[in-house]
């Protein structure tokens, strides 16, 4: 029996990687996009140090969510895709376009050539910032029918990036989808073993908690999911029956505080993390210090929220278990430290 193909978008990307990683694994034949094939060999190799089996079974793509060329050729003789490519720049952007415009263009680009090409499903990669942000900060427990209310002042680029981008996703499907499939994956802060020496997305605060770049832990909280358990996630998406037209919230359990999240590098490290703050920063010395700091600024509103989102439906329709959160934390601390990434 031929293997089934999968295109990965965003080949180069941290997710993309462990979806690489387990697809191979699990004996898939991967075809990944890259902006251009000049960075081929590289990824190859940042795979291969992770464990990368069945290298030949990969193959890459030139393609760019900004331009039509080389998506008909991406899609082509694939049975899945999983749309994990987008724009990541949480906090200040000058121009929200940068983001917004990317993110839902390129995946309404990659979802006109599935169609056309008859692909059996497509899984985006979204994110809980598409779900959790511009409710009142109260104790309800988010679910999939949730969407970030996106006109509300809390919202930043990238979170209406991911949104605006996932809700064109399910009107074209709606509207012109044809045959083709959507599931959509909304994971929380992704932490876990780093792929290279890149440093993204939420494994960037766990970097800045080693480096020591604050003088203590504002009262933040991050609900957090593993790399690995996120690309297993959209693995289980790709074939489960019940999954299409479904939205699935990839997470732990609720938001974990900062301080905590700093613990358990400490515990874990030792003294191989030497500069993790210890104390506490109160927060009324955040409030006053954001009158002169946008990045204090930005952070203001989130003091003391507690976020709780739900993974019921992925473990009652995917069969998903995911990990603790603290193994992830520690997993991608470990990681920057082995790899020279602190300093």
């Amino acid at each position: 029996m031929t293997p089934q193909r999968v295109l990965v978008t965003g080949g180069s990307g941290f997710i993309a990687g462990h979806c690489i990683l387990q697809l191979l694994d699990q004996g898939y034949l991967v075809r990944a996009t890259v902006r251009s094939l000049s960075r081929e060999a590289a990824v190859r190799s940042v795979l291969a140090d992770a464990g990368m089996v069945h290298d030949d079974a990969l193959t890459f793509v030139a393609a760019d969510l900004t331009d039509d060329a080389g998506w008909a050729a991406a899609v082509t003789g694939v049975d899945f895709v999983l749309h994990v490519a987008s724009p990541v720049r949480p906090g200040h952007v000058e121009d929200p376009d940068e983001l917004i415009l990317p993110a839902r263009e390129g995946t309404l680009r990659v979802l006109r050539a599935a169609r056309d090409a008859g692909v059996a499903r497509v899984v985006l990669t979204s994110a809980f910032h598409a779900v959790g942000w511009g409710h009142p900060h109260d104790d309800r427990v988010f679910t999939e029918d949730d969407w970030t209310v996106v006109d509300s002042p809390e919202v930043d680029p990238y979170g209406a990036s991911k949104t605006l981008a996932e809700r064109a996703a399910w009107d074209f499907v709606r509207a012109e989808g044809g045959t083709t499939e959507l599931v959509t994956m909304l994971p929380v802060a992704v932490m876990g073993p780093v792929l290279g020496h890149d440093v993204s997305g939420s494994n960037l605060l766990v970097k800045r908690i080693l480096d020591g770049d604050m003088p203590g832990f504002p009262d933040l909280y991050f609900p957090v999911v593993d790399v690995r358990d996120v690309a297993a996630a959209h693995i289980l998406a790709m074939t489960a029956k019940d999954a299409a037209g479904e939205r699935f919230l990839i997470c732990d359990g609720p938001a974990i505080a900062m301080k905590e999240l700093g613990a358990w590098i400490r515990a874990d490290l030792g003294a191989a993390a030497p500069h993790v703050p210890k104390r506490s920063v109160p927060s009324f010395v955040v409030r006053a210090g954001a009158r002169f700091n946008a990045e204090l600024r930005h952070i203001r509103p989130e003091l003391g929220h507690v976020r709780r989102p739900s993974h019921d439906k992925a473990r009652d329709i995917l069969g998903w278990r995911p990990r603790p959160a603290r193994d992830a934390v520690v997993a991608a601390a470990r990681s920057l430290v082995a790899k020279g990434l602190v300093r």
